[in-house]
């Protein structure tokens, strides 16, 4: 059985990182922090969001 990432909203990575959300759409737009678009929306992934802290937020 595949194993399925838990999906983030913007704000709620937001929350989590303690920057605006206008930061996060910033980050997904450079490509340092990968998203998937659904619809109008971003979803972040779980793994994603690993991989982004493990590179470090600013580099």
């Amino acid at each position: 059985m595949p194993v399925v990432d838990r999906l983030y909203t913007t704000e709620q990575v937001a929350k989590l990182l303690q920057i605006h959300p206008l930061t996060v759409l910033k980050y997904i737009n450079s490509g340092k922090l990968r998203a998937v678009k659904l619809g109008r929306v971003y979803r972040v992934t779980e793994t994603g969001l690993q991989k982004f802290l493990e590179d470090g937020m600013t580099s």
